[in-house]
């Protein structure tokens, strides 16, 4: 992970640079406490008798291959325990996460590099160079990506209960079958967040907050929000929200002509903050396998 320039004092002293610094410095703090309550949260949604019963299914897997029978069946009941508890609860969901990462893909550059690679892509797509054009549109994402691994509530238990009484008869071959079928059945969640959102927000909070005392580098917050938001459109990001990318960028261009004008942009601010709420909401996408 790339050092986060987060000294005031040094960072007061670039003032030749103040645009590629400070503002830089805010996006790049926005994305580490992005990842960092990410990653918190999605550790804190794994169900740890759910990630045990799949442990043990896999046990029993293996005591079935050993022809420990006797291991299997006790095995398998300790599973079977473990989600018993789980269902017991009122609020028990139908999926239970057992398992959770983070990863995230920034596309480190401007909106030139963005469009460049873009017609990069298509270029090859026309000469039929299919797996070239996969491989660089593969690096065209900025995103933060929690996916997650849950175990169906409503069919796993039963699955396991049905491999128990396949064991108690002697018909390991069938429990075998119905316990790897059950662990066919977790299914993978991925929650993409944009990146290029995540700055804008920031940059665009800094300026609200910083618009009386220094206005020069408010407008320096809100040249690079917009083309933050310019990066996520052109990678892509679309939104299920009312707001669109064009609605955002008239919003700052009012806060901008506010602030260099009577300054008193505070409730534009809170619009636009809200109209950019709406729309990060809408944009991260969930999707299952």
């Amino acid at each position: 992970m790339k050092k986060i320039l987060s000294s005031v004092l040094v960072a007061s002293l670039l003032i030749t640079n103040s645009y590629a610094t400070s503002s830089k410095t805010i996006s790049k703090d926005a994305l580490s406490v992005a990842k960092k309550e990410a990653s918190k949260n999605a550790q804190l949604h794994v169900i740890h008798e759910a990630l045990e019963a799949v442990m043990l299914t896999q046990k029993v897997l293996r005591d079935i291959d050993k022809k420990e029978k006797n291991k299997a069946v006790s095995d398998i009941e300790k599973a079977i325990g473990k989600l018993e508890v789980i269902l017991a609860k009122k609020d028990a969901p139908m999926m239970l996460p057992i398992d959770s990462t983070l990863s995230a893909h920034e596309f480190d550059a401007d909106t030139k590099a963005i469009k460049t690679a873009r017609k990069e892509v298509e270029n090859l797509l026309d000469d039929g160079k299919i797996q070239e054009a996969r491989k660089l549109l593969n690096t065209l994402q900025s995103e933060i990506d929690i996916t997650t691994i849950n175990l169906p509530l409503a069919s796993y238990p039963a699955s396991l209960k049905l491999a128990a009484s396949y064991l108690h008869e002697g018909k390991t071959s069938e429990a075998k079958d119905v316990l790897q079928m059950a662990l066919s059945t977790l299914v993978q969640t991925t929650i993409v967040i944009p990146i290029p959102l995540i700055s804008a927000k920031a940059l665009i909070d800094d300026a609200k907050k910083i618009a009386k005392k220094d206005k020069k580098q408010a407008l320096k917050h809100l040249a690079m929000a917009k083309e933050e938001l310019k990066k996520a459109e052109l990678l892509g990001y679309t939104s299920s929200s009312e707001v669109s990318y064009k609605m955002l960028n008239s919003a700052i261009e009012k806060v901008q002509k506010e602030i260099k004008g009577k300054n008193k942009a505070e409730k534009l601010f809170d619009e636009l903050l809200e109209k950019l709420k709406s729309f990060k909401q809408n944009a991260t996408k969930t999707s299952s396998k």
